[in-house]
């Protein structure tokens, strides 16, 4: 449903966010389709939702660089940066904290997280303080269309899978936000976006390396072998052996001798799946096993980007 923005709407957010619902909301780059962060089957949702065909990590929007960088380890680089840009256009990839407490689907499985502190309006920057854990918001569009820069535009593309678009005006910038990677001693330039090379350089003082590839391989998620736990992982095994731990999408039957057994979704739902997806392989990645065997997967809805991590994890180790 499209809504103006007004406290009753804001109130609706918040509470459909705490639900695990999906909320579209305006920011000065473009609108955000918008899931509780700390919330695995509410950031699946978001995937299902723009027919994304791959867990691409996911930008954690705050109130304020105090509660962006209690989930991150942010250095005085962070610290500069966010004092001179935010809020505003500017993303920063840091290493997530010792307890985030952001869905590890959030960050694609990766121990980095991108946080940014969004220009918005007051209204909804009361919701953002209300979810110390980030709202988690890729671009309100169907995967590979144009991104939204109206509640309008929202509508048009994803219509009655938002459960809330909140109609906060024409977005200022109409560009998507820098990405900066400081995860590493080199800081690198992940996404050109509304906030100049040369102005974050500046700040820095500091050249930035660029890793902007069209296809945004490095904000990660591109390489072939990624997401790899540190056991050998096959794919597409009928049955497990007792030295090995198995990873099976709802049906267990076959894998009874496994030494650790990860069901994704008893009640086979690709959505419960994709949440539980990466957390599955940590704790199976922890186990006593010799390796990993994973079981037939779905193919359809987010089943083709389960696949695609599963392959990614196996290259090269198993498959």
């Amino acid at each position: 449903m499209l809504r103006p923005e007004t406290p009753e709407s804001l109130k609706l957010a918040q509470t459909l966010l705490r639900d695990g619902a999906l909320v579209a909301f305006a920011t000065e780059t473009v609108y955000g389709l918008g899931a509780d962060a700390t919330k695995g089957e509410a950031v699946a949702g978001i995937y299902a939702a723009k027919g994304r065909p791959s867990f691409n990590p996911l930008i954690a929007h705050f109130a304020d660089a105090q509660s962006a960088f209690a989930v991150v380890q942010a250095d005085e680089r962070a610290a500069r940066l966010a004092a001179a840009f935010w809020p505003g256009p500017l993303t920063l990839v840091l290493r997530r904290a010792a307890y985030c407490p952001i869905a590890s689907l959030a960050g694609a499985g990766l121990p980095t997280q991108a946080v940014r502190v969004p220009q918005v309006s007051d209204g909804f920057r009361s919701v953002l303080r209300a979810f110390p854990g980030g709202i988690v918001a890729p671009s309100a569009n169907p995967s590979g269309k144009l991104s939204p820069t109206t509640a309008q535009h929202v509508q048009a593309g994803l219509g009655e899978a938002v459960d809330l678009i909140i109609d906060g005006g024409p977005c200022a910038a109409g560009l998507e936000s820098a990405v900066v990677d400081l995860s590493g001693p080199q800081p690198k330039l992940l996404r050109h976006g509304a906030l100049a090379q040369a102005d974050i350089e500046a700040v820095m003082g500091q050249k930035l390396a660029l890793d902007v590839d069209p296809a945004v391989k490095a904000s990660p998620g591109q390489m072939v072998q990624h997401y790899a736990p540190s056991k050998p992982l096959f794919l597409n095994a009928s049955t497990a052996k007792a030295d090995q731990a198995a990873l099976v999408f709802s049906d267990s039957n076959g894998f009874e001798q496994a030494c650790a057994l990860e069901v994704l979704s008893p009640s086979g739902s690709d959505v419960e799946a994709a949440a539980r997806l990466f957390s599955a392989l940590h704790r199976l990645d922890a186990s006593s096993a010799r390796a990993i065997v994973v079981g037939k997967m779905p193919v359809g809805g987010l089943g083709a980007a389960i696949v695609d991590r599963l392959r990614r994890a196996a290259a090269g180790r198993g498959e």
